[in-house]
């Protein structure tokens, strides 16, 4: 990208954002083949090569086009990389994502950065009246790029997983932990407390209005629970027990024949899992990662506690410094906690793997969706699904706070998902 020319702080600023987290995507994808950036594993799965469409085609919607002197350089875009918003026009069927031969990886890469040029023109020309607009958009964007960033990663770890080579990601060795810290628990009393976003910077819609919810005295594990532990809970019939499961949860149990968590298979005695390594066998100490609500769910209540609400997690976070085993780190598998828990607060509340919560996604007391097309971005979705909370070892540091609100409907496994335990006092 070219370097913004002669501008204010404020446009400096900006392009020097936009340009991180759009590099950071293509870094994020340069290990990755033209032929596997075709593939389609699974519905809920795009192709490496439509999410990088898809990207530049947010900007170029929300931005570009909204200049009436603009010529689109790829006008047939603008069907085959919309990806849901009904009030901008007609889209690709998602399941045909996939047979989307043309356009080549590379043109689409061509795109990208015909798109970033034009941001580039937008910014060196509008005047400064109007960079309030802009501004606010280009971060809804970059926080949606960077939404995409961990989505193409679940992705292609999904389409490694559908190859019988079960090839790696990344060709390196794996991280190595040294053990796992022991479970404690963390008291929170009962009180009225301010859940939602309420700061400066940028936050969704969903994270609007900063309301009071009254939260009764809980507490909260000390760690996210291990693969190990785990372990236990299938050797004890977890997945054989009814009684465990919601009434969903055992339907989906029995048609789908799930026996242990998504990308694991047993190798002469030893559980092996799939990572963005390849097939590794799975570390005990490590988190648990890629199982649905319904598996952490009957975990619970297999130890005789619960899951957290999104209000307890957010109340346990919001004094904890951003940090953990996030995008930023380079490890790209869940790590252990070795040593002591940490005395004063949870550990692992961000990064790892995004934690389920016993709360519906639901809208907050007074929410609003943003006005136009960008109001379809997270209202449309309040329905039939649950929040999960922290962030995973592909979120990137920027991106996460402890307001956010992720979702995904309770079936879902694919995600980098994991379990914290709470219980009532």
């Amino acid at each position: 990208m070219s370097e913004i020319r002669a501008l204010s702080s404020l446009r400096e600023a900006l392009w020097n954002e936009y340009r991180r987290v759009r590099s950071e995507t293509e870094a994020l994808a340069s290990p990755i083949t033209a032929e596997d950036a075709q593939i389609q594993s699974m519905d809920d799965v795009s192709p490496a090569k439509w999410h990088l469409g898809h990207m530049s085609w947010f900007f170029e919607t929300f931005i570009l086009r909204n200049d009436p002197a603009y010529q689109s350089p790829r006008e047939e875009f603008k069907v085959l990389f919309n990806s849901y918003y009904n009030a901008v026009g007609e889209q690709h069927p998602r399941p045909r994502r996939g047979m989307l031969g043309r356009p080549l990886l590379e043109e689409v890469l061509d795109y990208r950065h015909e798109v970033d040029a034009g941001i580039l023109a937008r910014l060196e020309n509008l005047p400064d009246d109007e960079i309030g607009k802009i501004d606010a958009v280009i971060r809804v964007g970059l926080h949606h790029e960077q939404q995409h960033q961990e989505l193409m990663m679940m992705d292609i770890l999904h389409v490694y997983w559908t190859n019988p080579l079960r090839p790696a990601y990344h060709g390196a060795d794996p991280p190595k932990g040294a053990g796992t810290a022991p479970l404690e628990w963390h008291a929170y009393p009962e009180g009225v407390h301010r859940i939602g976003f309420g700061g400066d910077g940028f936050a969704f819609d969903n994270e609007y209005p900063c309301h009071r919810e009254f939260i009764h005295a809980f507490e909260l594990g000390s760690r996210l629970v291990t693969a190990g532990e785990y372990m236990e809970f299938m050797s004890d019939g977890g997945y054989e027990r009814p009684e465990l499961w919601l009434s969903d949860g055992w339907s989906t149990v029995q048609r789908e024949g799930w026996r242990h968590p998504l990308y694991w298979e047993r190798r002469q005695g030893t559980w092996w899992r799939m990572t963005l390594y390849g097939m590794q066998p799975v570390d005990p100490n490590t988190p648990v990662c890629h199982v649905s609500y319904y598996e952490a769910d009957a975990f619970a209540h297999w130890t005789g506690w619960r899951l957290p609400t999104e209000a307890e997690w957010e109340l346990a976070a919001s004094d904890l410094a951003v940090e953990g085993n996030l995008l930023e780190s380079g490890d790209l598998v869940p790590m252990d906690v070795s040593g002591e828990a940490f005395s004063s607060a949870p550990s692992q509340m961000y990064g790892d793997v995004w934690e389920w919560t016993g709360s519906a996604y639901l809208p907050y007391p007074g929410y609003h969706a943003s006005p136009g097309a960008l109001g379809e971005y997270n209202g449309k979705f309040m329905c039939n699904q649950m929040v999960l909370r922290g962030g995973s070892f592909v979120t990137p540091e920027t991106h996460i706070r402890p307001s956010y609100r992720n979702f995904f409907y309770p079936d879902s496994r694919w995600q980098f998902s994991g379990i914290r335990l709470a219980k009532d006092i």
